[in-house]
């Protein structure tokens, strides 16, 4: 304990603790922080689940709708055309709520339509920043316009 004898006495060793209303606060109750981040990812990996359904009014090939389901809410959809007889599928909207954008949600959806439709060859035709790099990173080839399925009924 060398040098406490130079303080003086009205000098505390210790410097005084935060109050609450601090402006840094706890790093644990930062907003946005590592910790919330973690959170959420977890929950988009344990909680959400995915149900695949048929769009209706279309018959054979046509419009499918994969819904990212947190508990009774649906805070996600990917939206496709698949054809089993081409083995041919074009992702045609991808949406995704703010909360669980960055949380890898949208990649798990579309592993999972893959593992769901093997062998099936994947185009996109989304056209927005984020999920250009989405389907950059997932080997997803981005088209103008989805091409017609010659097993697509023929539109009136």
């Amino acid at each position: 304990m060398q040098g406490r004898h130079a303080r003086f006495k009205s000098t505390p060793s210790i410097p005084a603790a935060r109050t609450a209303s601090a402006s840094s606060g706890a790093k644990h109750a930062r907003l946005g922080g590592f910790t919330t981040r973690l959170r959420q990812r977890l929950r988009a990996y344990t909680a959400v689940e995915f149900c695949s359904t048929h769009i209706p009014g279309t018959s054979g090939p046509g419009e499918e709708c994969l819904l990212l389901v947190d508990g009774r809410q649906v805070v996600g959809q990917v939206r496709y055309q698949f054809c089993p007889t081409c083995a041919y599928g074009v992702i045609t909207a991808l949406s995704i709520h703010k909360p669980f954008r960055d949380t890898g949600l949208d990649t798990r959806a579309l592993s999972h339509l893959r593992s769901r439709h093997p062998g099936t060859t994947w185009r996109s035709t989304v056209r927005t920043g984020t999920e250009d790099d989405l389907m950059l990173s997932m080997r997803i080839p981005v088209l103008p316009s989805a091409p017609p399925c010659p097993h697509a009924p023929a539109l009136a």
